[in-house]
C-alpha cells in the first residue's frame, strides 16, 4: 500500500501544481482586463491513516480562491460612461438572460439596438429610473431596478409657462425721453417707437420655438413702458406694462406681465430684477419649456445620478445608478464576463447608493484596472513549475520501485 501512496501523492501533487499553474495563466492573460481579480490557488494536505511501523502518503487538494476585495490602480479615459468605483462596492449588471451579478468592470458604452449601457462583457447596468419618483433601494434584493438606458432618456417637449430677467438687467437712465407707447418696427413706421429692445425665445405645445420681442421706452426720468409682440406675426402680446423707478434706480412694485403663448401655454414674464442706472442697456434671462432633443452623451455625478446631456447643453436626472456590498467579497463565485455571484458564503446584497454605509464614491472617465502583479505570476509560474518537476520525480522514483518490488517476484 505504501508504494501505491507514493504514486498517487506524487500524481496528486502534479495535479495540484497543474491547477496552480492554469490559474496563473488566468492572471496573465487578463492583466489588463477591467476590473478583473486575480486568483489564487491554496493548497490543503490530504492525509491518510498510518500504522505503527508503515506510512501511507496521503496527496493534497487545492482551492482557487479569488482577491475580490483587492484594491485596484484606476486608469483616466475620455468617455464620460467609463465609471469607477472609489471603495467598496459593485455595479449591478443583468446578462441577456436575465440573470443578475456584480462586478467591478464599468467599461460602459451605449447599446445601439437597446440603448441600455453595457459593458465590454455585454452586461447591462441595472439602476432606478428618476421618472418613477424618488428611488428606496431595497436592503437585501434587486427589486425596482431596471436598465439604464439612454434611449429613454430622450428630453420631451415642454411648452413655456414663466420667465424672468436675471439680476443686474438695467434700463439707461441717461436714455432720450420719447414718450407714448412702445411699437416695433413697420412698413409704416420702419425706425418704430422704441427706446431699446431684447427678445426671447418661448416653446408652444409642440416644442416649436416662439420667438417673443419686448420692447422698451422711456417716457420721463424714472418711468418706462414695455410691451411684448409676437415677433413672426408682428402682433401684441401684451402691454403696455408701466415700470416704475426711484430714485436709487430701484423699480416700484415690480410688474409681472401675462400673455398666451401661440398655439402654447398661459405665461407670465417677471421684470422684477431690472434696474435703471447711468449705464449702457444690460438684458439676461431665463425662461422655461423646451424642444425636443435627442441624447447627446450621459454623464455621470460621484453620487451615481445619471444625467442626460442634450444637444443644447441642458441636463436632466435620469437614472441613479447603485452600489451592492457584500459581507465577505471574497467568497463571491466569478463566472465568465468578469462579474461575480452571490453564494451562501459571500452573503446576500445589500443595496444602496455610492457614499452611503462604507459604500465608495463613483467616478466618471475611469476605469479599474486588473489587480494582477505580473512580476509575482511569473515567480509563481516558476514556483510551479519546480514543485510539478519535483513531484514528477516522486511519482517516477516509486514506479522505479515498484518495477524493482515487482520484478523480485519473477
Amino acid at each position: 500500500m505504501g508504494l501505491y501512496g507514493v504514486l498517487n501523492s506524487g500524481v496528486s501533487g502534479m495535479n495540484a501544481q497543474s491547477n496552480r499553474l492554469g490559474v496563473v495563466a488566468d492572471n496573465i492573460q487578463n492583466q489588463n482586463t477591467v476590473g478583473y481579480k486575480r486568483g489564487s490557488t491554496q493548497f490543503s494536505s490530504l492525509l491518510t491513516d498510518s500504522g505503527n511501523g508503515s506510512y501511507n502518503s496521503g496527496g493534497v487538494t487545492t482551492v482557487v480562491r479569488h482577491e475580490v476585495s483587492g484594491k485596484s490602480n484606476t486608469t483616466a479615459t475620455t468617455s464620460s460612461s467609463d465609471i469607477a468605483i472609489n471603495g467598496n462596492g459593485f455595479f449591478i449588471v443583468k446578462d441577456e438572460g436575465g440573470k443578475t451579478s456584480l462586478t467591478r468592470a464599468g467599461n460602459f458604452v451605449v447599446d445601439a439596438r437597446t440603448g441600455d449601457l453595457v459593458n465590454a462583457a455585454g452586461m447591462h447596468l441595472m439602476g432606478y429610473n428618476l421618472a418613477s419618483g424618488t428611488p428606496v433601494p431595497s436592503m437585501n434584493s434587486y427589486n425596482g431596478l431596471v436598465p439604464v438606458n439612454l434611449a429613454s432618456m430622450a428630453m420631451k417637449s415642454n411648452p413655456s409657462t414663466k420667465g424672468f430677467i436675471n439680476g443686474g438687467a438695467v434700463l439707461n437712465s441717461n436714455a432720450d425721453n420719447l414718450g407714448g407707447d412702445p411699437t416695433p418696427p413697420t412698413a409704416a413706421n420702419p425706425a418704430g417707437n422704441f427706446t431699446s429692445a431684447t427678445n426671447f425665445n418661448a416653446y408652444d405645445n409642440l416644442g416649436n420655438p416662439v420667438q417673443v420681442d419686448l420692447y422698451f421706452i422711456k417716457n420721463s426720468s424714472g418711468n418706462w413702458k414695455v410691451s411684448a409682440y409676437d415677433h413672426k406675426a408682428g402682433t401684441i402680446l401684451a402691454g403696455p406694462t408701466a415700470l416704475t423707478f426711484d430714485g436709487a434706480g430701484k423699480m416700484a412694485n415690480p410688474p409681472k406681465m401675462s400673455f398666451n403663448i401661440p398655439n402654447g401655454q398661459p405665461f407670465t414674464f417677471d421684470f422684477a430684477n431690472v434696474s435703471q442706472l447711468a449705464s449702457q442697456f444690460v438684458f439676461d434671462g431665463k425662461v422655461d419649456g423646451n424642444s425636443p432633443q435627442a441624447v447627446d452623451h450621459a454623464a455621470i455625478d460621484t453620487d451615481g445620478t445619471v444625467y442626460a446631456v442634450f444637444g443644447d447643453g441642458q441636463t436632466a436626472a435620469a437614472f441613479r445608478i447603485p452600489l451592492a456590498t457584500v459581507a465577505s467579497p471574497d467568497n463571491l463565485t466569478p463566472r465568465s464576463g468578469n462579474v461575480f455571484d452571490i453564494t451562501p458564503q459571500s452573503g446576500d446584497p445589500r443595496v444602496n447608493f455610492a457614499n452611503v454605509g462604507g459604500r465608495g464614491s463613483i467616478q466618471s472617465n475611469s476605469l479599474e484596472d486588473s489587480n494582477v502583479d505580473l512580476g509575482n505570476e511569473l515567480a509563481t509560474m516558476i514556483a510551479s513549475q519546480t514543485g510539478y518537476g519535483a513531484n514528477s520525480k516522486v511519482f517516477q522514483t516509486g514506479t522505479e520501485m515498484l518495477e524493482t518490488l515487482v520484478n523480485l517476484k519473477r
